[in-house]
């Protein structure tokens, strides 16, 4: 298991990679594939042996080869930050089915946990085609799990991304400054993974999102770094929220049905 875990980290180095073109190009309306990853200012494209995840950037010493103008740490942060995020995904979900549609949304929330960040905005070009993936992805894990309990699971996963979808959605319409459609938007893509591990997760899930997002918000306020009319990014804390239902939904919600 180890072997996988440590595997799996590796690919996340990689992944973590394209996720840094993915952040900066697709809010601009630019090709994720093509012209080939270039210096900002000089213009050369970086070689080959220097676009090694992180140890590309040791080697440049943080700096362009041509040029010598600064490289962002941020490169490398979310290239490490991606393996480890893969290798504790495959450490939680093991090697299972499910792991393929666990490692799409391990990627898929931090491109666009970054995005909203740095834009406020959850681009439509990875957020509607989630959708599919995951849909395909989790109907995978459950053809291949067979059972009546995975086709049940299936139908909560669709129940779920309805439910989600529709309470963010009036959300907007009666609150619409505290959120935007793209919020509502994830919120069906999350609803997914979400009804598929289960109500518990689903309830835990959306729970997290507001309560993590507003301990933020408060803090900010607290900090002098915000004001009342501030806006702050939610899409980060429903993707949060959604991993914290994920992975603690079942044990809180034994928790709190075992105090009534």
């Amino acid at each position: 298991m180890i072997i996988v875990v440590l595997l799996a980290g590796l690919l996340g180095l990689a992944v973590g990679s394209f996720l840094n073109v993915v952040v900066w190009r697709v809010p601009r309306g630019e090709s994720v594939v093509s012209p080939p990853s270039a210096c900002p200012r000089c213009g050369h494209r970086i070689r080959a042996r220097h676009n090694v995840p992180v140890l590309g950037w040791l080697v440049l010493r943080g700096r362009c080869f041509d040029c010598g103008e600064p490289i962002a740490a941020r490169y490398p942060l979310v290239e490490a930050g991606t393996g480890v995020a893969f290798a504790l995904v495959t450490w939680f979900a093991g090697v299972s089915w499910v792991l393929p549609a666990l490692l799409y949304l391990a990627a898929v929330s931090i491109a666009l946990a970054l995005i909203d960040l740095d834009c406020t905005r959850l681009p439509d070009p990875i957020v509607l085609p989630s959708y599919g993936v995951a849909a395909a992805l989790l109907a995978l894990a459950a053809w291949n799990l067979g059972g009546t309990a995975q086709w049940s699971a299936l139908v909560h996963a669709a129940i779920g991304a309805a439910v989600m979808f529709v309470v963010y959605f009036v959300l907007l319409v009666v609150y619409p400054s505290g959120m935007g459609f793209g919020d509502v938007k994830l919120a069906g893509v999350l609803g997914l993974y979400l009804g598929y591990h289960g109500w518990a997760s689903l309830v835990v899930g959306w729970f997290a999102a507001f309560l993590l997002g507003g301990l933020f918000s408060v803090a900010l306020l607290v900090g002098g770094r915000a004001g009342r009319k501030t806006k702050v990014p939610f899409g980060p804390w429903m993707l949060l929220g959604a991993w914290v239902g994920i992975v603690l939904g079942d044990p809180i919600g034994s928790w709190y049905l075992s105090l009534i």
